[in-house]
């Protein structure tokens, strides 16, 4: 018996209740109806009085409906998404109710092609109806009706479970608050296509199974073996593998020279395929992997700007940078058509060398991102859409102490010189305290762009809609003039090319701020002329082997490059430490840091 740890939410069961009766069968995507359906689920933690507290966890293809807790004290394992789910975890279920159910299709309690077939009284096996991802949402969201459920705080779910958000922000914009989709994509590539066909055919292409009327006891396990086996390599990532088995040889230090698995990565292939077997059914993996392949958001809409046009919940795409199953690029593919139709998102790529089962595997990082945003979500829908700002409490690591310290001294200028109600796009935001300032006390709309993965989680915190990205990569999913101000704070001199950021920049907004450090202080000038050293002061507070700044430039330096690329300078506004009146006298030589506003000619 494993002892259950203090945090977990215990002992829980596995709950089976119809959704869709005999005499009022359901319409499947495929044009086939299908009747009776159940719906096999959990429940942890407890719907609060206003109903508002609900998250729904969609699972991935090999997942159910145990995330969390033990279904008997006599359980090795604790359901598969335990470390997230949980009293004071990041999925609280102390603040949270939180449902995860069987998809249509699978083996765990949901009507599957392993149910009885109420025509034959046998096994459906192939006679089951082709499912779509569309199909799946259709029946959680006809479970949730059934549980009484009438709108949810969150959607969250990585691989096909990101699927599946997706759909439900699109099928039911209304229901859902927040969706958490997590290394997905809006369709499948040419590649995983071909993976998943590769594991079907060597599902069909076993002697045991029979047509799909194969037995409990006598099945095509060689095939789902091979089947999972070709799935887990593309699950994982070189680094990974390479790190976790290398050329490691199982159990000999010599080669065997026969065909038995001997190297380490072999014989884990082997575990997972047996394991897998043992627990999962063949049919149903031949059926989820088909809603995978069919999964298309852009079909029938031409665009996903357009698929994505009636939703009103706000998102976190995050992604693993080691991913090659569901690439970031994947990932941004969904947060620019999302931008690009003006909805709330935020994104974050997580570095990280486990490849797409990092979702499972990078608990901490993956958890402060989740239970974050869960945490601003719902404080804006109990506060009357308010940010997280007042409440808000930041452990600022050192890197955002030192980055917060060298903005904050032009912050209050340069909220002076937004207007109320404005659209502001804030670029190398940091972790968002002056766009929490403009959006608390100027009620602007604000969107935010930042680099570092870190700053990024602090934006998240806040409530802020922030983007993972580096500005250099330019902005494409933002249409000419969609901002009234783009803000570029103590940022400019840390880009590689600064002609083509500022370009960019004023492409987007009307008006262009920008903030940085006089490399032409004084100080900095005596520093090198009189000790010889590369100049290190309070604006400048690093050595020259560490700096984040790729350029040293002075107020003189901007003023040429403006005039040079036809940039027309509305104001400047040159700075000592926190006086807010400008130098006046020798701004070149006195000031310590300057704010410009620029537009376009």
């Amino acid at each position: 018996m494993s002892e259950i740890s203090e945090n977990s939410v215990g002992i829980v069961e596995t709950k089976t209740v119809r959704v869709v009766k005999q005499d009022k069968p359901l319409k499947l995507e495929c044009g086939k109806r299908l009747a009776p359906i159940d719906a096999a689920y959990e429940t942890y933690g407890a719907l609060n009085e206003a109903g508002d507290n609900g998250v729904l966890i969609c699972h991935a293809l090999s997942g159910d409906a145990h995330a969390a807790g033990r279904n008997s004290p006599e359980d090795r394992k604790p359901g598969w998404w335990d470390v997230m789910v949980g009293p004071g975890k990041s999925i609280d279920t102390n603040k949270y109710f939180v449902i995860c159910s069987n998809f249509l299709g699978g083996c765990s309690g949901t009507t599957g092609p392993g149910s009885t077939n109420p025509a034959t009284g046998k096994p459906y096996g192939l006679d089951f109806p082709i499912i779509t991802i569309s199909d799946m949402v259709k029946v959680q969201k006809l479970l949730l009706d059934t549980l009484g459920i009438k709108q949810l705080l969150a959607v969250i779910g990585g691989s096909i479970g990101g699927m599946q958000v997706l759909q439900w922000a699109i099928s039911y914009p209304d229901f859902v608050k927040a969706a958490i989709p997590i290394a997905t994509t809006t369709h499948l590539g040419a590649q995983s296509i071909a993976f998943d066909a590769v594991g079907r055919n060597a599902i069909l292409a076993d002697p045991n199974f029979g047509g799909g009327q194969y037995t409990a006891d006598k099945g095509p396990d060689k095939g789902l073996g091979i089947a999972r086996m070709i799935g887990h390599i593309t699950y994982l990532s070189e680094q990974g593998m390479r790190e976790k088995f290398g050329r490691e040889l199982r159990n000999s230090k010599n080669y065997s020279y026969d065909l038995n698995s001997e190297f380490a990565v072999e014989t884990y292939l082997d575990y997972k395929g047996q394991s897998f077997v043992e627990r999962f059914d063949a049919n149903s993996y031949l059926y989820i992997t088909k809603a995978a392949d069919y999964f298309d958001l852009k079909k029938g809409q031409g665009s996903l700007k357009k698929a994505f046009a009636n939703i009103s919940c706000r998102f976190l795409v995050i992604s693993f940078a080691s991913d090659w199953l569901f690439t970031p690029a994947q990932s941004e593919e969904i947060v620019n058509s999302l931008s690009a139709a003006d909805k709330d998102v935020s994104y974050c790529d997580i570095d990280s060398p486990s490849g797409h089962d990092a979702f499972l595997l990078e608990h901490k990082k993956l958890g402060l991102l989740i239970g974050s945003f869960l945490e601003a979500s719902y404080y804006q829908i109990t506060n009357e859409g308010k940010y997280i700002f007042k409440d808000f409490e930041c452990q600022h690591t050192a890197k955002a102490v030192e980055q917060t310290t060298r903005a904050r001294i032009d912050y209050e200028l340069i909220e002076s010189l937004i207007e109320p109600g404005s659209c502001v796009l804030d670029v190398g935001c940091g972790d968002g305290e002056l766009t929490a300032k403009l959006t608390e006390e100027k009620n602007i709309t604000a969107k935010g762009v930042e680099l570092d993965q870190e700053l990024v989680i602090h934006c998240i915190r806040r409530g802020l809609s922030t983007i993972h990205r580096d500005i250099e990569r330019g902005l494409g999913q933002y249409a000419d003039g969609s901002f009234d101000y783009a803000i570029l704070s103590q940022t400019l001199q840390t880009v590689k090319k600064p002609a083509k950021v500022l370009a960019e920049l004023l492409r987007v907004a009307r008006k262009v701020i920008v903030s940085f450090p006089n490399f032409a202080h004084w100080r900095c000038r005596s520093q090198l002329f009189f000790a010889g050293i590369a100049p290190v002061t309070k604006q400048l507070p690093f050595d020259w082997h560490n700096t984040p700044n790729t350029h040293c430039l002075s107020l003189k330096d901007f003023d040429r490059f403006c005039e040079k690329l036809g940039v027309k300078v509305e104001k400047k506004i040159p700075l000592i430490k926190n006086r807010l009146s400008p130098v006046r006298f020798a701004p070149n030589l006195f000031a310590e840091q300057v704010i410009y506003v620029t537009s376009k000619e």
